[in-house]
C-alpha cells in the first residue's frame, strides 16, 4: 500500500513540475518515466530547454515555486545555478533538468536513459496557435 502512495506522490510532483516549466515557456519538455527501469535513481526525469541563461533561471525558479505552492516541498538538492548552463532540481523521486539547448544536446540524457517511457509535452506556444 505504501508504494502506491509514493507512486501517486511522484506522479503528482512530476505533473506540478511540468506546469512550472510551462508557466515560463519551457521548450522541448520531456517526461521520462523511470519507474520500471532497474537501478533507476528516480521515478521521473523531467528535461527542458531554455533559450537563454535568464530563462534557465526563471524556469528553475518557477518549478520551485509551483512545487512549493502545491506540495509544500523544496528540492532536496539544487545544482548548477552559478554555471547557468544546466540547473538540476532534485526532489528525490523526481529530478528536473533545465538545460541551455546546446548543453542538452551535449549531455543527451534522453539517449542515456533510452529504455525509459518518454512523453513529449507539447509546447504551450504551439497549443495556443491551434
Amino acid at each position: 500500500m505504501k508504494s502506491t502512495l509514493v507512486r501517486q506522490d511522484s506522479d503528482t510532483l512530476a505533473d506540478v513540475a511540468v506546469r512550472g516549466l510551462q508557466d515560463r515557456k519551457g521548450q522541448d519538455i520531456v517526461v521520462m518515466n523511470l519507474k520500471e527501469l532497474k537501478n533507476a535513481v528516480a521515478d521521473y526525469f523531467i528535461i527542458c530547454s531554455a533559450s537563454s541563461d535568464t530563462q534557465l533561471d526563471a524556469l528553475a525558479r518557477s518549478v520551485e515555486e509551483e512545487v512549493e505552492k502545491v506540495t509544500g516541498q523544496a528540492p532536496w538538492q539544487s545544482e548548477g545555478r552559478t554555471n547557468r548552463e544546466w540547473v538540476l532540481l532534485d526532489y528525490v523521486d523526481v529530478v528536473v533538468h533545465v538545460f541551455l539547448r546546446d548543453r542538452r544536446q551535449f549531455y543527451a540524457l534522453e539517449e542515456l536513459w533510452g529504455d525509459a517511457e518518454i512523453t513529449h509535452i507539447e509546447d504551450t506556444a504551439d497549443v495556443a496557435r491551434h
